[in-house]
């Protein structure tokens, strides 16, 4: 009987102080006009709204551009091959693409664009999904004239050791263009969005690391060491 009435009153204790939030929360709420508990599965609040918005079409469609690039390195394939990592292994093409063999002949170079394809594929997915569930937005991804630009510059540059050079200057470039609206993300995004400023997080970490990564392989391979990436990125500062 002790411990049945212990129990009982542990959990009229948690009781009471569930009864408390939720009366300090309706206080607030009268005492502050305009005042709404968010939630972590609803929109933004405020101004992180707008650049929750601006920032999910950025990074979708900037990823959008990536797969190109990254087929262009690897090459594309109706199928996938049964082994995983087979070195022949290229990507499934961009709608709108057609099929295209790997220019890229470093097999290093092209197993990075296969993983990186993946993962621009993944976090597209995810960027669509925060847009329509907290904003009922269905967004369907879309070329930039940033994008198409690179992607050109690759289309022209031939086969080989010349593309490899230019592949891995012109997708650190890429890269780069995503790290200040992401970094941006973490301290402008809802607070209570958490799973938007982790995902964020990932790509500053990503994108950095494949950036060096990159800049590594320029150095030891073509003596490209003094390499530094840059963006031509006209956008504002306040849009994100």
């Amino acid at each position: 009987m002790k411990f049945a009435s212990k129990q009982f009153n542990q959990s009229y204790r948690v009781g009471n102080i569930r009864v408390l939030g939720r009366s300090l929360a309706l206080s607030l709420s009268l005492l502050v006009p305009g005042m709404s508990v968010a939630h972590a599965d609803g929109p933004g609040r405020g101004a992180t709204a707008q650049f929750e918005k601006n920032y999910l079409v950025f990074i979708i469609n900037h990823h959008y551009s990536a797969l190109r690039m990254t087929e262009l390195a690897a090459g594309t394939d109706l199928a996938r091959d049964a082994q995983v990592v087979a070195p022949q292994e290229g990507t499934s093409p961009t709608p709108g693409f057609n099929a295209t063999p790997p220019k890229a002949s470093d097999d290093e170079i092209k197993s990075m664009a296969r993983m990186g394809n993946r993962e621009q594929r993944e976090e597209i997915g995810r960027a669509q999904r925060f847009l329509r569930e907290w904003y009922g937005i269905q967004y369907q991804p879309q070329l930039t004239a940033d994008g198409r630009r690179m992607i050109a510059m690759l289309e022209a540059t031939p086969a080989g050791a010349q593309f490899n050079q230019v592949f891995l200057r012109s997708f650190s470039n890429h890269h780069l263009s995503a790290l200040a609206p992401s970094l941006h993300c973490t301290v402008k995004s809802d607070l209570n969005h958490d799973g938007l400023r982790r995902y964020c997080e990932n790509i500053v970490v990503v994108q950095k690391n494949g950036i060096n990564d990159m800049r590594e392989m320029l150095c030891k391979r073509y003596s490209d060491c003094g390499f530094v990436p840059m963006t031509g990125d006209k956008r504002k500062d306040n849009e994100f």
